[in-house]
């Protein structure tokens, strides 16, 4: 049965719904904080090829555009005559699903009149999977935790009991593991059966014809943006924290009649410690950048990526190959769009923002019963990992967003969440004045923390921070976004990653990073810079020696907050 052109743009969007469901089912049956709070997930649908269709709204781009490559390989390991209905596969491989060991990805085959009809696919970021726990520390990827091969969660229905009790033997947390896979499970049954519903309302067989109308579509539609493109070659670098020394990405990035190719040529090589990127994950992140500045309205799926290609040597950072340490992947990840606009700001002039926070501000806060004193009787063990957000980098006609994480989209946990996973003390969070980087538009503002724990425990603290030593850069004479700090509050020193012992009593103080501005800030509006300073955002130094407020003009903000009148 043929169908019109309306009807599939119809079962298209339709498509999008039944998977923004399925991620929705994850968020809120997901055992971990990082699910439920954080939204550090994907999820998708797919054709019988193993092509994504359509992903979910909720998630994050270096899961869904990772995952978009990771059912092929699920296909091809299982195998075609061994996928039956009621199957579920899963892995937390980190070259053929997501890019490190605390990402379990499941897929599941749909059914539809007994013939395989497509895949659901999701992905979960897990608090544990045991190894050296969530951090940078470890040598090789052996030392990182429990791996999954592709295989069968279950089998026509059935859970691999045997699969279960290695994974509960291996990890700290079990109950909140194995909690996950089972919701992992269950939000693509909840994608089925609305795809079966769907399917049964507008009488399709298979979904090969709605296939094509989404690819040709896509594919056409994302050619057009690129065909109107200078076709030209740029190259851009930035340099970060690294672990040890300091890493360099570079890329060169080349427009042609029918795609955009990024290549990494150049970028520092693997690191000894745990924050190498798999390509895919890279990859991810670099088609990401790409299609927000060129093709943001156009839905996800794998023809509308496909013209967005990503190479890099087998070593570089940016391509690390097994057995290569890969647990902090995401460090990389995340600056690898503001390394693909540092070139295409060449190209395509005041289109891309400032550099921003980049990677996620997350630690993971490992407690026990204190050991220098006798500990109560109510102290336990637990791990309590934490999303953070510095501030985003400043937009050619916008401010950035104050502790909001891009390019991941990940939230920021609340503090309610975050106690309530373990006996943590978040002692203070509250946005960070001056750290939003001056310009006619400003950078987003960072965040202070301070981090402890309840009385009887102490805690190893592991730092996954950058932007210590190369904060934010602005764009078109804007000012840098302020820098990553750390420390004990008793002025001990702390480094920007690896775990570090916290003594019964002390606390972590944080100061993360600010985006950087865009412009020069001697042409921001009066009014805008009066409103910053009311708010906090700014002081009255930085409104007076780097903005050129007047001391009248700060005066007249003062009063105006004291007597609790609005700024225009």
């Amino acid at each position: 049965m043929s169908h019109s052109t309306v009807a599939y743009q119809v079962m298209w969007n339709r498509l999008i719904s039944v998977v923004e469901e399925q991620a929705q089912a994850l968020v809120r049956t997901a055992f971990s904080t990082s699910v439920r709070e954080a939204g550090d997930l994907s999820a998708g649908v797919y054709d019988v090829e193993g092509r994504m269709l359509a992903q979910a709204v909720t998630g994050t781009p270096g899961h869904v555009n990772a995952m978009a490559d990771a059912v092929a390989h699920f296909i091809r390991r299982i195998g075609r005559d061994n996928i039956h209905e009621g199957d579920v596969y899963l892995t937390n491989d980190p070259w053929e699903g997501t890019g490190h060991l605390h990402d379990f990805t499941v897929v599941s085959p749909s059914f539809h009149k007994g013939a395989l009809v497509g895949f659901f696919a999701c992905t979960a970021h897990v608090v544990d999977v045991g190894g050296r726990g969530f951090g940078a520390d470890g040598a090789s990827v052996y030392e990182e935790g429990l791996y999954v091969p592709i295989m069968k969660f279950a089998e026509r229905g059935k859970v691999d009991a045997t699969l279960l009790r290695i994974v509960r033997g291996n990890v700290r947390e079990p109950d909140q593991l194995i909690g996950d896979l089972y919701a992992l499970a269950s939000c693509n049954e909840i994608g089925h059966r609305r795809l079966i519903d769907m399917m049964g309302e507008f009488a399709l067989d298979d979904l090969a014809g709605l296939a094509d109308f989404i690819f040709d579509n896509s594919r056409r539609a994302t050619l057009e943006r690129i065909a109107a493109l200078p076709r030209e070659t740029a190259t851009g670098e930035m340099v970060i924290d690294g672990f040890d020394t300091p890493i360099t990405l570079r890329v060169t990035l080349t427009i042609g009649e029918d795609r955009i190719v990024s290549d990494f040529e150049g970028t520092s090589p693997v690191d000894r410690k745990g924050i190498n990127c798999p390509k895919v994950y890279a990859k991810a992140y670099a088609c990401y950048a790409l299609k927000c500045a060129i093709a943001p309205e156009i839905p996800n799926n794998a023809a509308s990526l496909a013209p967005f290609e990503m190479v890099a040597p087998e070593g570089t950072i940016v391509n690390a190959v097994h057995p290569a340490p890969v647990a902090l992947r995401h460090i990389i990840g995340h600056f690898v769009p503001d390394t693909v606009y540092a070139a295409l700001d060449q190209i395509l002039p005041g289109v891309v923002p400032a550099e921003g926070a980049g990677c996620l501000c997350n630690f993971q806060v490992s407690l026990r019963p204190r050991t220098d004193e006798p500990a109560p009787r109510d102290a336990i063990r637990s791990e309590v990992l934490a999303f953070n957000s510095g501030g985003a980098g400043a937009r050619p006609e916008f401010d950035g967003l104050n502790a909001t994480a891009f390019p991941s989209g990940v939230m920021t946990m609340p503090i309610e969440a975050t106690e309530h996973a373990g006996p943590v003390i978040i002692w203070r969070k509250e946005l960070r004045p001056d750290s939003g980087g001056a310009g006619q538009r400003r950078g987003g503002l960072g965040q202070y923390m301070e981090v402890g724990a309840r009385e009887g425990h102490e805690f190893d603290f592991q730092a996954m921070f950058d932007r210590v030593d190369h904060p934010a850069r602005g764009r078109q004479g804007g000012h840098p976004g302020g820098a990553t700090t750390i420390a004990r509050d008793d002025g001990a020193k702390m480094r920007g990653k690896g775990k570090q012992f916290v003594p019964h009593g002390r606390r972590v103080m944080l100061a993360l990073p600010g985006g950087a501005g865009y412009g020069d800030p001697k042409a921001r509006d009066v009014a805008a810079v009066k409103r910053d300073l009311a708010r906090g955002y700014i002081s009255a130094q930085v409104a007076q020696e780097v903005y050129g407020l007047s001391a009248e003009a700060i005066a007249e903000v003062a009063e105006a907050v004291r007597r609790g009148e609005p700024m225009a």
